[in-house]
């Protein structure tokens, strides 16, 4: 296959965006906290001639380009900038210099790529319309989405569709991967605390309530709401993460308060709601069956992602002209992560794409991962036509 153009037009300045990814994967940052991020992402905007708004969310940062040609039509683009609690171990000479954070997910990859899309959008003015960057804080659980469109996003920087992209370690550099309608999934965790009576439980266990009986049938009967309430087509998982009561060196005292916390994960908002409804039945009705107190808390991290018709055809035919049509899987099977970007969705129709990170990647959120500096060239031609397939290039 014939090089993309625009892969062949910005190799000159792909080692300074590799320089620009190491610079952001060795200096990482937590979500909400990307001060010298943004900084650095609207200081290398402005270099190149965009404008450049700051604060967006806290440390949001949208950078803005208009076309040349007549058009009233604008895009989004969107790109994460924040790392995650992790040591890292990759020995990379470019590694985190923050101990016990890292970018472990390749938000400085994503932010890289579209950062390059911008230069060579500055430098290529010829389309209809605008096209806004949005550089997004605090996607791993910190709410970035939230903040930004609580902060005006979409009120102060019209778009009339988003567009996100996210690596996908184990495909190969060079493939794309995408599918219509839900493509990763909504997810809370929970936390379960069963309280009553402790006591000692060698000689007078009859007079506490043993609160690890209600744990036991509560954690099996977690088991039975995917089985049984819900449709065997309808995925969903609900797992159990963290069990805490009691102490260790006092093995012989029955606790007077258990901590049951877990996950769950859904793709539709029918699902999600009896999820919550049945895990509270399932923690009131065996408190209340076993003389113990309860207080059930969730805390819904994400929504489902779900991938519009209309842009996912525009994402694949952008994709299929930077790579050829045989590199990108229209129909790539969903996922059980979770992404921000979700909440800007339901918002505004969009489409979120996956990009190869190589077969030999690491997993994401794991001491070794790392961004692979290959892929940057096809995040950025994908970008580009992206705009041309949006705003007529």
């Amino acid at each position: 296959m014939t090089e993309h153009p625009t892969i062949a037009q910005i190799q000159p300045y792909v080692p300074e965006l590799v320089a620009i990814r190491r610079d952001i994967h060795a200096h990482p940052e937590m979500g909400l906290e990307e001060v010298r991020t943004a900084a650095l992402v609207a200081a290398k905007l402005r270099e190149w001639g965009v404008e450049v708004t700051e604060g967006v969310g806290k440390t949001g940062v949208v950078g803005t380009i208009k076309g040349k040609l007549p058009g009233q039509r604008a895009i989004g683009l969107r790109a994460d900038m924040d790392a995650l609690a992790i040591n890292e171990t990759t020995g990379a000479a470019h590694a985190s210099q923050n101990p016990g954070v890292m970018h472990a997910c390749g938000h400085d990859g994503h932010t890289t790529m579209l950062l390059g899309a911008a230069r060579y959008l500055a430098e290529h003015r010829d389309f209809a319309g605008t096209v806004h960057l949005i550089f997004q804080p605090a996607e791993e659980g910190r709410g970035g989405a939230l903040a930004m469109l609580a902060d005006g996003l979409l009120e102060r920087f019209p778009c009339e569709a988003l567009y996100g992209m996210h690596n996908s370690p184990g495909m190969p550099v060079g493939q794309f991967g995408i599918r219509k309608g839900a493509a990763m999934a909504g997810g809370c965790m929970f936390h379960v605390t069963f309280t009553g009576k402790g006591g000692h439980g060698g000689s007078t266990p009859h007079l506490s309530v043993d609160l690890s009986i209600v744990q036991a049938h509560f954690v099996l009967g977690l088991q039975t709401i995917v089985g049984r309430n819900i449709s065997a087509f309808d995925p969903a998982v609900i797992s159990v993460g963290h069990i805490g009561g009691g102490a260790r060196d006092s093995a012989n005292v029955m606790p007077a308060e258990l901590t049951v916390s877990g996950t769950a994960r859904h793709y539709k908002d029918s699902t999600k709601e009896i999820i919550e409804r049945r895990i509270r039945e399932l923690a009131e009705g065996l408190a209340a069956l076993h003389g113990a107190g309860v207080e059930v808390e969730f805390v819904w991290v994400a929504e489902p992602l779900v991938n519009a018709d209309e842009q996912t055809d525009v994402a694949v035919a952008a994709a299929s002209a930077v790579v050829g049509a045989t590199a990108v899987n229209p129909a790539m099977p969903p996922t059980g992560g979770g992404e921000d970007f979700a909440y800007m969705l339901k918002q505004k129709q969009g489409a979120f794409i996956r990009i190869g990170n190589g077969e030999g990647s690491a997993g994401v959120h794991t001491p070794k991962f790392d961004f692979n500096d290959e892929a940057i060239p096809y995040g950025v031609a994908y970008w580009v036509e992206l705009v041309k397939q949006e705003l007529n290039l």
